[in-house]
């Protein structure tokens, strides 16, 4: 599955969802993980919508995006696109991420992502 990470500097989850300029993109299995590339955001004015559907247009294809934070209305969006956004604790390191991502994987994963990876 796509797991996509809010990040300035491509090592750690350390943006705002509606501020950030780009997102990691990762490809993560049970088995494997590889990253697919750094997705740059088009910068829009301070419309909120226009900053959501900026993100869903180059993200569309995520099952999971983990933010630092992320107001009401975007995490809505998300969800009805079918796409789990994730508050991650603290400035996190990606690649501990998606370490613990793949042991949850490979051991028995919570209902909300195996629905996910349903996507």
């Amino acid at each position: 599955m796509k797991i996509a990470f809010a990040t300035s500097d491509n090592e750690t989850i350390d943006q705002h969802f509606a501020q950030a300029n780009q997102f990691a993109v990762w490809e993560i299995a049970s088995d494997q993980a590889s990253f697919s590339g750094l997705e740059e955001i088009e910068a829009t004015d301070d419309n909120v919508d226009d900053k959501i559907n900026a993100r869903l247009k180059v993200l569309g294809d995520c099952t999971i995006i983990y933010v630092t934070q992320i107001g009401g209305p975007a995490a809505a969006r998300l969800v009805a696109n079918k796409i789990h956004p994730v508050k991650s604790k603290g400035e996190e390191k990606i690649e501990d991420v998606v370490d613990k991502l793949q042991q949850v994987l490979k051991n028995n994963p919570p209902p909300w992502l195996r629905r996910a990876m349903n996507k």
